[in-house]
């Protein structure tokens, strides 16, 4: 009995191992199996795919084929690489960069669309677009745009353009760019291609390939002086024409600039004076007067592509220190002078015998103890200047939109609740049939309105101080 009680559970131990050892076999022979089916699927389906390729008799079949590798690609998810390398300018970007971002362009083109305002969805976010009617849209290059109005011109080559997207009211992006052939604008919600906007009529949305709307339009002036690069700091628009209105700068008027900067203040003079006037810009520091030059060339290029006349080049650059430049002075008289230097009393001896009597010298000082320095140099020197007035303009931007319901509905202004007694029963189906009505085109003056100013305002930029000559 002692030795059969071992041998029973050896027995018992062998069972169970044979029995595990089945069962393993079984579950390879089933993963092999399936493994195999997997093959050959994935080899079906790659043949059927190759035989509709080649078929290329049913246009439909074909259609949606393709719409269908434009969704999966579409819905590819982007690689650190590329989220990066979007985001960084072409210049930073390396051949090898390039050449990854140009291949998996060429994989996945999307046309450019145009939109209305009502169709861009101004204050709403950015919607993923239909692939039916993604694929629907028509390239730009399929239609024949032309000028309609009387000296109208569409956007060319060599163009200042300024790119802005609104949301909600409210600026999103908004970039200056000249447009080039063979490059593309870059941003945050997508791209758009220069061959594209060449050709178009400023002021057109265009869908990036992301589907949101860019307003794309010819940089002004303003615009230009802002976003232009930049030396040391500009003299703002609403300071630069405060001083204009100062000067009170006409055609064919000749003026002196000292402090040439990054050329803001030149141009707004370039332009005040017109052809027939000239300006007469001094700075003393070498890389702010190419600089200055520089974004003067510049933008006299960019009007002159616009189609109407070129940009007068009236504006005189010179590299000089305005307190010992009385060579360069000699023999001129000048309508009015604008000075954005930090020490302006040191210049004004030599600037007053050639400014015409009753006219204007504009001064332009960010620190009011400049402002303290300027008067006290004044009344040491004697000189025949008169002080009209210190001030400073302050810019307020106002936020004025209908008001908006959470759900995106416009808010009705509700009329007074009257006694029951006082309304028919018989009209209240027509109420609620006005009110219907109302709710898709409300009224006139039925929407009320929000009004603020804006959170993001322009804080001091400089003091503006009045100078005018007067005869001893």
């Amino acid at each position: 009995m002692a030795v059969q009680m071992p041998f029973a559970g050896l027995l018992h131990r062998l069972l169970r191992i044979s029995t595990c050892s089945q069962r393993l076999l079984c579950n390879r022979d089933i993963h092999a199996k399936l493994h195999k089916c997997r093959r050959e699927v994935r080899t079906f389906s790659t043949g059927s795919v190759t035989w509709n390729q080649n078929e290329g008799d049913d246009p439909e079949s074909s259609s949606l084929t393709s719409r269908q590798a434009l969704l999966s690609r579409r819905r590819r998810s982007l690689s650190p690489l590329e989220r990066i390398s979007g985001l960084l300018p072409q210049d930073a970007l390396s051949p090898e960069v390039m050449q990854l971002r140009e291949q998996n362009q060429q994989d996945v083109k999307v046309p450019v669309t145009h939109c209305t305002p009502e169709e861009s969805g101004l204050g709403e976010s950015p919607k993923k677009e239909d692939s039916e009617n993604h694929h629907a849209a028509v390239e730009p290059h399929t239609q024949e745009t032309s000028a309609t109005l009387p000296g109208e011109s569409l956007l060319a080559f060599g163009e200042q353009l300024v790119a802005e997207y609104r949301r909600k009211g409210r600026v999103q992006f908004r970039k200056m760019f000249q447009l080039q052939a063979g490059t593309r604008l870059q941003s945050s919600w997508g791209t758009i291609l220069h061959d594209d906007i060449a050709g178009q009529p400023a002021g057109r949305f265009l869908k990036t390939g992301r589907g949101v709307p860019i307003l794309i339009r010819r940089a002004s002036l303003e615009d230009y002086v802002l976003f232009m690069k930049r030396g040391p700091a500009i003299a703002y628009p609403k300071d630069a024409c405060t001083m204009l209105m100062m000067m009170d700068v006409t055609e064919g008027d000749c003026v002196l600039e000292s402090g040439s900067g990054s050329g803001a203040m030149s141009l707004f003079l370039s332009r005040a004076v017109g052809s027939k006037g000239s300006v007469v810009s001094v700075e003393i520091r070498e890389d702010h007067h190419k600089r200055a030059v520089l974004n003067y060339k510049r933008w006299r290029t960019s009007w002159s592509l616009r189609g109407g006349e070129e940009w007068p080049d009236n504006v005189q650059f010179h590299k000089a220190d305005l307190c010992t430049a009385s060579p360069l002075l000699a023999g001129r008289g000048f309508h009015a002078v604008a000075l954005d230097i930090i020490s302006p009393h040191l210049v004004l001896p030599t600037v007053t015998p050639h400014l015409h009597p009753g006219a204007v010298c504009a001064v332009y000082l960010a620190n009011i103890t400049q402002v303290m320095d300027l008067l006290e140099g004044l009344r040491c020197s004697a000189l025949p200047l008169l002080c009209e007035h210190i001030i400073e303009v302050s810019y307020r931007n106002w936020l004025v939109a209908p008001a908006l319901q959470k759900d995106g509905g416009y808010c009705v202004r509700k009329a007074p609740i009257l006694h029951e007694d006082q309304r028919d029963e018989t009209s209240d189906e027509t109420d609620e049939e006005e009110t219907t009505s109302a709710e898709k085109h409300p009224a006139f003056g039925s929407i009320p309105y929000i009004a603020r100013p804006h959170p993001e305002q322009m804080s001091h930029t400089a003091f503006l101080v009045k100078l005018r000559k007067y005869v001893q």
